[in-house]
């Protein structure tokens, strides 16, 4: 039985829509893939906000959403969306990213004067892109669509980064492989919904949680206390000020754990010990 949920919660959503940040060829678009291990639905979205848009409305059951990379960083905005608009979080995946620079066929490096790309992607490639100081880069929403657009739009001087997936999809020619900074790179997707998934408690190890302290010596210490003699690991925490009280901040928090009781415990404790509590997402921890 246990088993049989745990696979359900991939596998019975074969025929739905999983809304993606980007197009076909992105790393959103990969996470689906691998994720739900078959030939997915996807609705493609330019922004998170659309993504978001998606589950809201009922275009999409499931998203998948980057939540941190390696490399960058925790997507702080991502975070606060999951929150505003009360998602749930059921689900994560590791994907390694290899960024590539991509143009038509037949130019070089030398013949390129913009790179275009995720923010995100530009970022994590920047030790490279140095070495190019003539080239200007330019920001966009996704890498895919970029790369869609250029041989669409049959751009010459222009060069994208993206995934070796995306150069093969838009016929693109790789013109530097694996350009990204650390070749370790790594980001973190999530998977989100607009109902809760219930897990047996024997399959859940990890938890994203969001709470608010009182401004006073002391309280954010206490809680790390209770998270440590609870026997959980504190794997991320990250602050985010409060926009309509001025020096406030909310944490979000990720733990993980061996026993549900231990977190349950710590749970009803930060309950009572938070100025407000909120649990996120309760799901299985894949970490490689």
């Amino acid at each position: 039985m246990k088993i049989g949920i745990f696979f359900c919660l991939k596998v019975c959503y074969m025929n739905a829509k999983i809304a993606i940040q980007g197009i076909k060829g992105s790393f959103h678009h990969q996470v689906a893939q691998e994720y739900y291990e078959n030939n997915v639905v996807v609705d493609e979205c330019l922004s998170f906000e659309e993504l978001v848009d998606s589950l809201l409305s009922g275009r999409s059951e499931q998203a998948v959403m980057a939540i941190e990379n390696s490399i960058a960083g925790p997507i702080i905005p991502n975070y606060a969306l999951i929150d505003k608009y009360n998602l749930h979080i059921i689900g994560e995946h590791y994907l390694r990213i290899h960024q590539n620079l991509m143009a038509l066929k037949g130019q070089k490096i030398e013949d390129i004067v913009e790179v275009h790309s995720h923010p995100m992607a530009l970022l994590q490639c920047m030790d490279f892109l140095k070495k190019y100081p003539n080239i200007k880069l330019v920001e966009d929403k996704d890498t895919a669509e970029t790369a869609r657009r250029i041989q669409e739009k049959q751009l010459k001087g222009i060069a994208a980064i993206a995934s070796v997936a995306a150069s093969e999809m838009y016929d693109l020619e790789i013109l530097a492989p694996e350009i990204q900074t650390i070749k370790n790179n790594m980001t973190r997707f999530v998977i989100i919904k607009k109902e809760n998934s219930f897990l047996a408690e024997e399959d859940i190890n990890r938890a994203s949680l969001k709470f608010e302290l009182d401004h006073k010596r002391g309280s954010l210490a206490a809680v790390l206390n209770v998270m440590s003699d609870c026997k959980m690991n504190l794997t991320k925490i990250q602050s985010l000020p409060k926009i309509e009280t001025p020096w406030k901040y909310s944490f979000f928090v990720d733990v993980t754990f061996e026993k549900y009781t231990d977190y349950a415990k710590a749970k009803s404790l930060l309950e009572i010990m938070a100025e407000y509590f909120k649990v996120l997402g309760e799901y299985k921890n894949t970490k490689p």
